[in-house]
């Protein structure tokens, strides 16, 4: 007799049962994650879900790395003097020389989280230095941080895939419906991680 989810003894369907609950409160948890990281920020400053999504992989291309925070994830942080300032010294050139000028903001509304001593392995934003490698143009998450994030994905989300892969299997539903439902979490990976699915691996391909 083939096994299906109606066969499973009473101990394997809790486990089915536990492991789906799971792994649907770790989704919605997931989401609440994306929400309050990457578009609560930004709706505040008039952008919806897919901008602000866009912006953290994309990037602004037509602003900086520092400007970008300051108006999303940091920009509750300072005021709208202390934004303009920063802005102002940015778009200046951020040079040096003036760099004195937006120092003390920063120094009272960011180094208590991005310093070397905070430990919080936030980019550190205290001397001229560290600050300017933020005020180039906003290109989005950098290639290596793409591949490290990646790999530990797929090793992980393999695993997720395969145990409710194999959850649908033993179910009822047609096997052309079932074939479909295990194929189609792989692909959609495969895709959101190659380089036509990540916006800022595109930065780095050859033009065609």
């Amino acid at each position: 007799m083939p096994m299906t989810l109606q066969t499973l003894s009473l101990p394997l369907k809790v486990l089915v049962t536990l492991f789906l609950l799971t792994m649907g409160l770790g989704y919605l948890f997931a989401l609440a994650y994306l929400y309050l990281i990457d578009v609560e920020p930004h709706t505040k400053h008039g952008m919806g879900l897919v901008a602000a999504v866009i912006m953290k992989y994309y990037g602004q291309r037509e602003t900086t790395r520092l400007e970008a925070a300051l108006g999303g994830p940091m920009g509750e942080y300072v005021t709208d003097s202390q934004r303009t300032q920063i802005v102002q010294w940015i778009r200046q050139g951020a040079r040096e020389a003036g760099f004195a000028r937006v120092q003390p903001i920063l120094t009272q509304t960011c180094a208590g989280c991005h310093s070397a001593a905070a430990g919080t392995g936030l980019p550190l934003l205290t001397s001229y230095t560290e600050v300017a490698r933020y005020t180039a143009v906003d290109l989005g998450q950098s290639i290596k941080s793409l591949v490290r994030v990646s790999h530990i994905h797929l090793f992980g989300i393999s695993f997720i895939f395969m145990f409710t892969s194999f959850i649908f299997v033993c179910s009822g539903i047609p096997v052309s419906v079932r074939t479909f439902l295990v194929a189609v979490p792989f692909l959609a990976i495969w895709l959101d991680m190659g380089p036509g699915g990540s916006p800022s691996m595109t930065q780095f391909l050859p033009p065609s």
